[in-house]
């Protein structure tokens, strides 16, 4: 891909939006706190959003099966869904919002996947909501929120992070990112890369000061290297609280299923599991089987070695989610103690609670279930990112147009 064209799927190209200087005057619309989500998915971002006030106006995803649940959690969905191609997507028929989301697809980012990058076939769709913004022109919403794996920053050695945040401001945004991590809401390892846009003035103009608050928690070495590497991108950096402590564990979330249920695995297959595991491994395994109290961990099968080798943890955490391609994204709960260990996958309620969706209507089978929680995002931190970023800078945003009108009706009336 050249400096002059943007990815599309299938060879197809298109030119990149126009420069950033062509924007100075460019004006944006505040329409409340309502937003459009791009990669919906089954929703998380919304429910996140709402619980701080914000309100739906629009909703696209490809995936038939993850509209089925959307539609089943929200009653409203067939008025404001559309189920497509973002590539297809027409930019005039997206409504007039504030914020827009997009949880664009990590397949060809992530470091479990072939690291195509932006250029792959999944991830590329990245340059499809990039067109719709540039095609809504003076509609551009003024704040875009985006949310990635945080290999989206090492992709081709930085090259695709740098290509997107650079796409970004020529459309008018100034870039703030922070990884957040979901074991600082609920009991999962889930760490993300997001990426805040801001169409408007209110970035410091000395990106120096920016720079000496940069590095914390919320913004790693590894990213804080990228953006002193990469002064000419225009960033956005703000002060962000830290995140909360969580306060739940493993167990907190799991289902009291009997132990003589159907769900937990015949005694056999429960042992090939223990089996499969490595010496370190089967010795946390075996002190949880000691136990006087029952205690549990989560499993997840692994090639090592070309062998495959199921992995315990025990901190009262739980891996990330994933997709259950193939069945190896499967999360397998470990319960053991009292001489005796129990077995079975984690259910679609117990992975509702890991992504903080407490109450989501499941009317599907397992694996589906999981391709949706998997795909999604965690309600508490999309919360946490809505109420201590999102509604501020709106907040700033209101004062800033407001302040503008009045100065320009005072120049009119002298």
């Amino acid at each position: 891909m050249n400096d002059q064209t943007l990815a599309r799927p299938h060879g197809k190209t298109s030119r990149r939006p126009e420069s950033s200087d062509s924007l100075k005057t460019l004006s944006f619309q505040l329409s409340g706190k309502n937003f459009a989500e791009f990669f919906a998915g089954i929703g998380l971002m919304r429910l996140g959003l709402e619980k701080e006030g914000w309100s739906v106006a629009y909703a696209n995803d490809v995936d038939p099966l993850k509209k089925e649940m959307y539609v089943t959690q929200f009653g409203d969905a067939e008025a404001h869904f559309v189920l497509d191609d973002i590539h297809k997507i027409e930019a005039e028929s997206i409504p007039t919002i504030t914020l827009a989301t997009a949880s664009f697809p990590c397949n060809d980012l992530s470091l479990a996947g072939a690291r195509n990058g932006l250029a792959g076939g999944q991830s590329s769709a990245f340059w499809g909501f990039v067109r719709i913004l540039n095609e809504m022109r003076n509609r551009r919403p003024p704040l875009i929120l985006i949310e990635n794996v945080p290999g989206f920053l090492t992709s081709h050695g930085g090259k695709d992070f740098r290509k997107a945040m650079i796409a970004l401001n020529q459309l008018g945004y100034a870039v703030d990112p922070f990884v957040l991590d979901a074991l600082r809401f609920v009991p999962q390892s889930r760490k993300r890369l997001f990426i805040v846009g801001i169409l408007s003035d209110l970035q410091d103009p000395n990106p120096q000061k920016q720079l000496i608050f940069a590095d914390s928690e919320l913004r790693p070495p590894a990213l804080t290297d990228f953006i002193l590497w990469n002064s000419d991108i225009r960033w956005a950096l703000r002060t962000l609280p830290s995140p909360p402590k969580k306060r739940t564990k493993l167990e907190d979330v799991l289902e009291p299923i009997p132990n003589s249920a159907a769900e937990w695995w015949p005694d056999k297959r429960a042992a090939y599991l223990l089996n499969q595991m490595s010496s370190r491994h089967r010795e946390s395994a075996q002190r949880m089987i000691d136990g006087a109290n029952w205690s549990y961990g989560t499993v997840f099968r692994r090639v090592r070695n070309s062998k495959s080798m199921a992995e315990l943890r025990t901190d009262g955490i739980a891996g990330c989610l994933r997709t259950p391609r193939g069945g190896s994204g499967r999360q397998i709960l470990f319960k053991a103690g009292k001489g005796k260990y129990f077995v079975r996958l984690l259910n679609g309620r117990e992975c509702a609670r890991l992504m903080g969706a407490e109450g989501y209507k499941i009317e599907v089978r397992l694996n589906q279930a999981l391709f949706g929680f998997g795909d999604a995002v965690c309600v508490p931190v999309i919360r946490w990112i809505a109420r201590n970023y999102l509604s501020p800078v709106l907040q700033e945003l209101t004062i800033e147009g407001s302040q503008k009108a009045y100065g320009k009706k005072e120049a009119a009336v002298a």
